[in-house]
């Protein structure tokens, strides 16, 4: 009997694109940065006849810009500069002439585009971008103009070499009602083309440079414009939350600059979503390249006995489990926050958006930061072999400490999350509803603001320091009075707790909750100086959590390598020769010389 073909899924979207990426070279040792450039660009282009998903899809979408990311960053944020960015700005941001022009050009790499928001003088701070656009009523045209140095576009992905469209913000001016100056309606986006799409060479009025040699990610070509008068049509306007007449008059469903402002912004949180899928998928890829190595180096033993593999070290444990135990942590986290940004793009729930908007600012911040220091810390674990380029740990590293800034600065985004926090313990106190991830604040503020119950202050008990229910008043206790981090951090336990519960398998459930157990009460030993400042937990209670700590550390050891498998990252992915599953040594003698 003939198999019905199943449709891809985005679960197993990672696995396919993985696949059929083949990199012209598997070497690491420096590349020329134009060759990468090159390189990049030819793998992307591979895309759009090798993916079974549409633009549309979302989900997809953030699986194969994960997928790439995990062989190149280069290339996955390639991927994500053309179809989340570029493709996704044209989509939230425009109307349908917009998606019949553009949406296949987009989706079939016809029209490689950018994002063209940051300035040479402002990157946060959006509002203060200088870019004008000026409406000529005369010929039906804006007119784009980087009034000063500071305006120029700066860090512009796809800008320097391929980009044949951008999305350029600006500043909307209108001429005035009494004909006299004109009227600053706002940050908007303009579709703007920057070169031929025959001759790829720069249009009138366009100025491209190249934003020179970078710390990494060198496959992406960063650019810098300057528009000086470059005439476009009025239709170029992306005009879902604005419009402007062909007689020069404005309208919006949105009362005032700042409403449609944040509209504007609020349809482009799918680049943080993307980030923190990325991120997590990175993290993946160092945790499999230093666990691996781990096992299969071996190091001193008993006097004599065989050597015994540096993953039964405690020392070793400890700097590898916890970290596992966290990227576990984070997908599933993340897994959810693409869920409900895939749900909010469908529905337009209200609830959801400001749900999204929260948990995509936290998350986004969170992990890139919390992977960029692991990446130090699995390179450091494998010894001088995690110096070796080749190894991946440094261009890892180097590609990845980006993250911490694009697509808003961290430090701006946890405080987002904490103004997001007090503005929700405001609604909680009048009366008002809660964003789906807040839901927790509906209990009494006082059962974390009050005096900790001296009793279970100090329970010691493993049966007790395991219940989620413990975790989770613990994390949230801590909410209370840290706000930011420990907010994020108490999602991403809860949203591990409820997949761990949801799970069919007997087996693999246990598997999780000793990962989840792990992940929660090493995450309280990091802060135990706030539970002991006060007394949330006891002395004895502070020992015991550190000792069921070590005692989990070492559980999950036992099964590291099959929570390292369940990646799904073979040989071709991870690509590091120290992390071969079979004849790891030979791999990297041969690569050397030998």
């Amino acid at each position: 009997m003939e198999q019905k073909k199943q449709k891809p899924t985005a679960e197993n979207e990672t696995l396919i694109v993985s696949r059929r990426i083949q990199r012209v070279s598997l070497h690491l040792s420096p590349v020329p940065r134009p060759l990468h450039e090159h390189d990049t660009q030819e793998q992307l282009g591979l895309f759009p006849c090798a993916r079974s998903a549409k633009l549309e899809i979302l989900a997809s979408i953030f699986a194969i810009v994960e997928a790439a990311g995990a062989v190149d960053i280069s290339l996955g944020i390639k991927l994500g500069v053309q179809y989340s960015l570029w493709g996704g700005s044209v989509i939230n941001l425009g109307t349908k002439k917009h998606k019949d022009k553009y949406f296949e050009g987009i989706d079939s790499l016809d029209y490689p585009g950018c994002f063209a928001m940051t300035e040479l003088h402002h990157g946060s701070n959006v509002q203060g971008l200088q870019t004008v656009a000026t409406f000529d009523p005369i010929t039906d045209e804006f007119i784009i103009n980087t009034p000063s140095d500071g305006a120029i576009k700066w860090w512009i992905g796809n800008a320097a070499v391929h980009g044949k469209f951008a999305s350029v913000f600006a500043k909307l001016m209108l001429p005035a009602q009494d004909a006299k100056g004109v009227s600053d309606m706002g940050v908007h986006a303009f579709i703007v083309p920057l070169r031929d799409l025959k001759t790829h060479q720069e249009l009138p009025g366009i100025e491209i440079h190249d934003c020179g040699h970078k710390v990494g990610l060198n496959g992406v070509d960063n650019g810098a414009l300057r528009f000086t008068s470059v005439r476009i049509p009025r239709d170029n306007l992306l005009n879902r939350f604005g419009d402007v007449s062909w007689d020069g008059k404005y309208t919006s469903s949105l009362p005032t600059i700042n409403k449609r402002f944040a509209a504007t912004l609020g349809e482009l949180v799918g680049g943080r979503v993307s980030l923190a899928s990325s991120s997590t998928s990175i993290l993946k890829v160092a945790n499999a390249i230093a666990i691996r190595y781990s096992l299969l180096r071996q190091q001193f033993g008993p006097p004599n006995q065989p050597e015994v593999s540096i993953l039964d070290y405690q020392s070793q444990q400890h700097k590898l489990m916890p970290m596992l135990a966290s990227t576990y942590a984070f997908h599933f986290a993340t897994s959810y926050l693409v869920e409900i940004y895939s749900q909010m793009k469908t529905t337009h729930s209200e609830q959801l958006v400001g749900d999204v908007h929260g948990l995509s600012a936290g998350l986004k911040a969170y992990v890139t930061s919390y992977t960029a220091k692991s990446l130090s810390v699995c390179r450091e674990a494998c010894g001088g072999h995690g110096y070796a380029a080749v190894n991946r740990f440094g261009i890892l590293r180097n590609d990845h400490d980006i993250f911490q800034t694009f697509e808003g600065d961290n430090t701006v985004l946890l405080q987002q999350v904490a103004a997001d926090l007090l503005k929700q313990y405001k609604q909680k106190f009048q009366g008002g509803t809660l964003a789906v991830t807040w839901n927790y604040l509906r209990e009494s503020m006082n059962t974390y603001l009050s005096q900790p119950n001296p009793v279970t202050a100090r329970w010691e008990g493993v049966e007790h320091l395991r219940d989620p229910k413990f975790q989770l008043d613990a994390f949230r206790y801590r909410t209370s009075r840290l706000l930011q981090k420990s907010h994020i951090e108490s999602v991403i336990l809860a949203k591990f707790i409820e997949t761990v519960e949801k799970c069919p398998d007997a087996s693999t459930r246990a598997a999780l909750k000793l990962v989840c157990d792990l992940y929660a009460l090493n995450q309280i030993w990091n802060d135990i100086g706030t539970y002991r400042n006060v007394d949330y937990v006891a002395p004895n209670k502070a020992k015991a959590i550190h000792k069921q700590t070590d005692y989990l550390s070492f559980q999950v050891r036992n099964i590291a390598k099959e929570l390292v498998d369940a990646f799904d990252l073979p040989d071709h992915v991870t690509r590091a020769p120290i992390a071969m599953q079979s004849e790891a040594y030979a791999q990297y003698t041969h690569f050397v010389g030998f």
